[in-house]
């Protein structure tokens, strides 16, 4: 099992390419690389309109937009009702997203 984990998670997170984060890979988002790949990106799909306009029938293309904001297992919003500890994840997880 950890043989086949460390060869899957390597795959998954720095050559894997995810529609949630633009089919960018988790390692570019992560490392601050996204906007330069989002770049290279856009520079292969000019070529390709330069060499074959009619295959784009409606428009130049673009690459998908990169999100703002990315992650799994978002904490829930804490509202006065609920009866989490004060000191719980969850309202730290809070506190810190109402300052940003």
């Amino acid at each position: 099992a950890r043989a086949f984990c460390q060869i899957f998670f390597a795959w998954y997170n720095d050559e894997h390419r995810h529609s949630g984060i633009g089919y960018m890979t988790p390692a570019a988002m992560h490392s601050g690389q996204a906007q330069q790949c989002y770049a290279a990106h856009q520079v292969v799909l000019d070529g390709a309109f330069e060499l074959n306009p009619a295959r784009f029938t409606q428009r130049r293309p673009v690459p998908p937009a990169l999100p703002t904001a990315a992650g799994i297992n978002w904490p829930r919003p804490v509202s006065d009702a609920d009866t989490a500890p004060a000191n719980s994840t969850l309202n730290y997880f809070q506190a810190v997203s109402h300052r940003a």
